[in-house]
């Protein structure tokens, strides 16, 4: 062939270019957000990419060893004068020589990522598992000879009442300096798990050490790593931030990872390698930012799905892409963080993993099963953690149940047309008016809504340049609230809607959100397939959701909880109208902000905490969407807006849905319109 196939990562956009294209000039044909400050002549390095090589099922394309040109002078003289990460190359050198997947790193973005995994205030009984003590040791004495180990040890005892103490290589080299600059008094930095055997000797300082004690609580999501930098003896969070997950190159979902582990050999050792990096780069940032030295932060928590869980220890995730779903352990880890590649830190600290519940409800949800205790309420609350995969639990104080349904990466602006993720100029926000049809919106970074006095030059940096997750929620449900969207989830033509943003789009109809200006970004509409994505994400949250329901015998639940980074910033009413959630009085719907972050915090303050989770997971119930009968069923009937079969009367109360129909196929009733493409698709 004369051309060839590119796919960029994360945003997922392709095409194809003819031989000897620069990665650049494909990059700015297709809108990708990569950066360039120099005009492409090689001297800036804003244009760093990565490519990947090997099989991609998810895209069905094989990247040749070759896919690119080779090494240049230009690159190799950058790479000299200030370091190329290795793998990376520029997009303005690298030529297109065959089928390629090209990863657009955070800092080669003009729009970095928002990151939205903030830290929410929560009361904690701080018991952190480690301490700091001070210590006065006797000095050698050479008619009673003992080690200085030795000496510190009984000295822990009968000043502590602490029994018994080990120390690693990297702190016994610190010991004899630091006991006779301190004058034989030291503090020492000493970790106890909550389970049985000795406290572990992390650091050492002569005399009275005045600097914290600090902790990372880390959510290692499949698209995003957010990470809390706590001090230990307060619980504060001194500092928060968070990145794109880098193993979104090998696939944006889960299965899509387990594929490429599957079918490259050694490919779960690079996705290893490559979140591992990942992770060291945010806690280094993170910690040169809160002006927190690295040998002062002694601690790790992590919590995870259960794929990140098995790449993030090296472990291949092979059999939980097949049935029973095994994993190689779902109890709670303590190890050195140091195995994790964990560098940026003290070279003794300790990482805690929460426990998996089962082979998809992973640690992540212990997490937020942790922050939100369903097993204390007293009434039946369903928890959604919202993502790539949805976690969901559901119980009160009787019995608790656990499933993970598979979403996809549509609630996150992936497989969207005008989709991206969340950075400053993603509209994230949308309100349609019921009579004009006429659309405003809010785009992050800004306050003010498109129809506002100061909109235009409030912009004006960042333009306005997609649809994010919530954006494009609102705007489906907004269309389903004016009339454009019936309950099939078609939309209708001008014709048929009044408005003349409904535009013919192949044999469909798309909506004009926003016409494309001079300055300020790319047309942007909503499509059919649009429609169809959030149908197939939505449909599965709440198939997963009807489940647990079915298992504990309810028909309606008492309170729903939105968590997740994106759970948010979900509209309680908008996810209602699309059907994402059971009804429920809106009052009775909450958002619980980034629980497995708040459970990963938990955790990191209190080791009873981690005693209790790890106590609570062994009696939580998990159900397997994938083996469940029903699932089909209950995933076919949600596709409608807002569902085929269960009434919704508590939306009824406060939203009058348009009883329309746009099926143009041998007409009937909507209803009846809606149920025959159904049992088509």
């Amino acid at each position: 062939m004369s051309d060839a196939l590119v796919i960029f990562t994360p945003s997922g956009k392709r095409g194809r270019f003819a031989i000897g294209t620069p990665v650049l000039t494909a990059a700015r044909q297709l809108g990708v957000d990569l950066d360039s400050v120099c005009g492409g002549r090689g001297i800036c390095s804003k244009c760093q990419i990565t490519p990947g090589y090997g099989e991609y099922s998810k895209h069905g394309v094989s990247v040749a060893p070759d896919a690119l040109s080779g090494w240049n002078a230009v690159e190799q003289r950058y790479k000299d004068k200030r370091g190329l990460t290795e793998g990376r190359r520029l997009g303005c050198q690298a030529q297109i020589l065959g089928d390629v997947v090209i990863d657009v790193p955070p800092e080669s973005q003009v729009h970095r990522q928002v990151v939205r995994k903030a830290a929410s205030a929560r009361t904690v009984i701080m018991d952190p598992a480690t301490r700091l003590y001070l210590v006065e040791v006797d000095e050698p004495d050479m008619h009673e000879p003992s080690g200085d180990l030795e000496r510190l040890a009984r000295a822990l005892r009968s000043q502590w009442d602490i029994p018994e103490i080990t120390a690693g290589l990297e702190v016994l080299r610190k010991l004899q300096p630091a006991l006779r600059a301190g004058r034989w008094q030291v503090s020492v930095a000493l970790f106890k798990d909550h389970g049985p055997g000795p406290h572990r000797l992390l650091d050492i300082w002569p005399g009275f050490y005045e600097g914290g004690l600090f902790g990372l609580a880390i959510d290692l999501g499949s698209t995003t790593i957010a990470a809390h930098l706590c001090d230990l003896r307060t619980g504060e969070v001194v500092g928060s931030s968070g990145i794109m997950n880098p193993q979104i190159r090998f696939g944006e979902d889960l299965m899509s990872r387990v594929s490429y582990a599957m079918m490259n050999p050694g490919g779960d050792v690079e996705m290893t390698r490559t979140v591992r990096a990942g992770l060291d780069t945010l806690v280094k940032a993170l910690a040169a930012e809160a002006e927190v030295s690295g040998r002062a932060i002694v601690e790790a928590v992590i919590v995870c799905n259960p794929v990140m869980h098995h790449l993030l220890l090296g472990i291949d995730p092979v059999e939980l892409g097949q049935a029973p779903f095994a994993l190689a352990t779902s109890d709670a880890l303590s190890l050195a963080a140091r195995d994790l590649d964990l560098n940026a830190i003290n070279p003794a600290a300790r990482a805690y993993l929460l426990p998996c519940i089962a082979g998809h409800v992973g640690a992540d949800a212990a997490a937020v099963a942790l922050s939100e205790s369903p097993e204390t309420s007293e009434d039946l609350v369903l928890v959604v953690d919202v993502g790539t995969n949805a976690e969901i639990l559901l119980g009160d104080r009787r019995r608790v149940l656990a499933c993970s349904s598979p979403t996809g990466p549509a609630f996150e602006g992936a497989q969207i047309s005008s989709g991206q993720r969340a950075a400053p100029g993603a509209i994230e926000r949308v309100e349609i008016d019921p009579v004009t049809k006429d659309p405003r919106f809010r785009v992050i970074g800004c306050d003010l809504w498109s129809d506002e006095e100061g909109f235009a030059e409030a912009t004006e940096a960042t333009g306005i340049t997609g649809i994010c997750g919530s954006g494009i929620i609102e705007a489906v449900a907004e269309m389903r609230m004016a009339g454009l969207v019936d309950r099939s989830g078609l939309i209708g033509s001008a014709e048929q809607t009044g408005t003349w943003r409904c535009q013919p789009e192949g044999r469909t109809h798309a909506y004009l959100l926003h016409e494309a200006g001079a300055t300020d970004g790319p047309r942007l509409t909503v499509t059919q397939g649009d429609i169809r994505a959030i149908q197939l994400a939505k449909s599965a949250l709440y198939a997963g959701a009807r489940l647990l329901m079915d298992e504990i015998g309810a028909e309606r639940v008492d309170r729903v909880v939105l968590a997740g980074a994106f759970g948010a910033h979900i509209s309680p009413k908008h996810a209602m109208v699309l059907g994402m959630i059971p009804d429920a009085h809106l009052d009775h719907v909450t958002s619980a902000g980034n629980a497995a972050g708040t459970g990963a915090r938990i955790a990191l303050c209190s080791s009873a905490a981690r005693k209790g989770i790890e106590a609570t997971v062994r009696r939580i119930h998990k159900v397997e969407t994938a083996i469940e009968p029903r699932f089909q069923e209950h995933f076919v009937n949600a596709n409608a807006l807002p569902h085929a079969v269960d009434t919704f009367p508590e939306l009824a109360r406060i939203v009058t849905l348009p009883d329309v129909s746009f099926n143009t196929g041998g007409g009937g009733s909507e209803g009846e319109g809606g149920r025959r493409r159904r049992r088509r698709g």
